[in-house]
């Protein structure tokens, strides 16, 4: 899956799947813009990047954060003249139910985060991807469709994330340009670890069907796939890379 002369936009690319994905596509050949908002992991990601010899661009931004989300695409464009590929991967969770005093802080700290930054973001890559006939790859989460009551805001995040992805899709296929959704379940990245919670994957890893939780590359493989020519014919599609959790349930 060559990505040669292809440029790549990889949000939330400073650890566990951005960067596995980040660094995938630098293998493949492409030049990768990524963002993240911990420098030293971003400069981590860029130094992989640049010993596969890949033309890399960083950007230190938050999302959520109207004025920095505004830039990242500009600067990707004006650094390497086009975009290719969109990888909205960015996301966060935060332990809330609907019984929680902050219910509301914490839906609207979420939503901001994986939600409304990825609309946001989006909004101002698609006429350059339209440009490009390029593609959107959204990573979502198996949690769109289960159901975790202390996880209120991330789920509604990620299911408002798949059925974004399914109407942009039908919208943007008159231009030549797909989008795609990943759902993982449980894959051993740092966003328990940011969000102040308990390392809880090798658990949860054991209530799936094969008993075992996803590294991140394997979700970046299935990212290449759909961001590939291998799959120009699949757009308004979710693909799953979850070791069975949704079939146990």
């Amino acid at each position: 899956m060559s990505f040669a002369d292809k440029v790549v936009l990889v949000t939330g690319g400073s650890s566990g799947i951005g960067a596995a994905a980040a660094v995938l596509f630098a293998k493949e050949g492409a030049a990768v813009a990524v963002v993240g908002r911990n420098r030293a992991k971003l400069d981590s990601v860029a130094q992989r990047c640049r010993e596969l010899g890949a033309r890399t661009l960083l950007i230190t931004a938050d999302i959520a954060n109207d004025q920095e989300a505004s830039t990242i695409v500009q600067k990707t464009i004006d650094e390497f003249g086009k975009l290719d590929v969109l990888v909205n991967n960015a996301g966060m969770t935060h332990i809330a139910s609907i019984l929680a005093d902050d219910i509301m802080k914490s839906y609207d700290t979420v939503i901001r985060t994986n939600l409304r930054a990825t609309v946001h973001i989006t909004s101002l890559a698609v006429p350059h991807l339209i440009k490009s006939k390029g593609n959107i790859v959204n990573i979502s989460s198996t949690l769109a469709r289960l159901i975790n009551t202390t996880m209120l805001s991330y789920c509604i995040s990620k299911a408002g994330l798949d059925h974004f992805s399914r109407v942009i899709s039908q919208e943007l296929g008159a231009f030549g340009v797909r989008v795609n959704v990943v759902s993982p379940g449980p894959v051993y990245t740092d966003i328990l670890e940011n969000a102040g919670l308990p390392d809880l994957y090798d658990e949860w890893g054991t209530e799936t069907p094969l008993g075992k939780t996803a590294q991140p590359e394997e979700v970046a493989d299935m990212i290449l796939y759909l961001a590939s020519d291998k799959a120009k014919s699949v757009t308004g599609a979710n693909f799953l890379i979850d070791n069975g959790s949704l079939v146990k349930k």
